[in-house]
């Protein structure tokens, strides 16, 4: 692990973690799976109680939005979360890009779960130099290190563009990045390139991930590379020739049909 010296950020209250995660219900935060059936269920259960206007014909949406409020960014954390994601996966004429899927949702969640937490890694000292190959090593729980990466995005725009990193174009953006996986950022002792490295695979997660983690909105993600997502059978398909394409899938739909 890292060294003892490491200027460690102190772990957020819970006072103040609650303060972003939204609603608080009986001591249940309202968020990432639970957050997102109830908040779900309770959608359906209002349209399928309002009837249509007469003589018009019921709204029609096929939009899914399962799991989309903030459970730990604050909005600026969450604004250049979302524009630094939209940098590693950008829309382009073969699909959307992160921001559209909502990619910084998903990291969101991440980091007020398990993963965010560290909650299975040993985290006690002493602390020692680790290797490359074993993987993350920091004294950091993985959502101070995320804080603390969006502040030194928006700290280096600052500095070298004279402006916070949401509002740079989309070239400045990139030179930003390309800076923090050059590791030619100060991060606080942390090598800016385990930040970077962190932020895109979960972007490429969020991006892929089944809706139901706050990402890949409306399965568009899948959709794009014709992935089925959870089907509960293939049975059907089995002796078909050639690529048989399915509507896709996420865990939500079979939990509410």
């Amino acid at each position: 692990m890292a060294k003892d010296k490491i200027d460690r950020p102190q772990d957020e209250s819970k006072r103040r973690f609650l303060k972003y995660t939204g609603t608080a219900v009986g001591g249940l935060v309202v968020g990432g799976v639970v957050g997102g059936l109830i908040g779900a269920n309770a959608r359906n259960t209002k349209e399928e109680a309002a009837p249509a206007p007469s003589g018009s014909a019921p709204a029609v949406s096929n939009e899914r939005d399962y799991n989309q409020a903030l459970m730990f960014f604050n909005q600026e954390q969450y604004q250049t979360a979302e524009a630094a994601a939209e940098r590693i996966f950008p829309a382009d004429d073969l699909g959307p890009g992160a921001k559209e899927l909502g990619a910084a949702f998903f990291i969101d969640h991440q980091m007020a779960g398990m993963y965010g937490t560290n909650a299975r890694d040993y985290m006690t000292p002493p602390f020692q130099k680790a290797e490359a190959y074993q993987g993350y090593q920091l004294a950091f729980k993985r959502q101070e290190l995320m804080a603390l990466g969006l502040d030194a995005l928006n700290e280096y725009s600052q500095n070298n563009y004279q402006n916070k990193f949401a509002k740079l174009t989309e070239d400045q953006q990139n030179e930003v990045l390309a800076a923090f996986e050059a590791n030619e950022v100060d991060l606080k002792g942390v090598p800016a390139a385990t930040f970077f490295t962190m932020l895109r695979n979960l972007t490429i997660e969020g991006v892929y991930s089944d809706p139901l983690y706050g990402g890949n909105k409306n399965m568009a993600g899948w959709k794009m590379k014709s992935y089925p997502g959870n089907q509960m059978s293939y049975y059907d398909a089995i002796e078909k020739e050639g690529l048989v394409k399915y509507e896709p899938q996420s865990l939500h739909d079979h939990l509410t049909s």
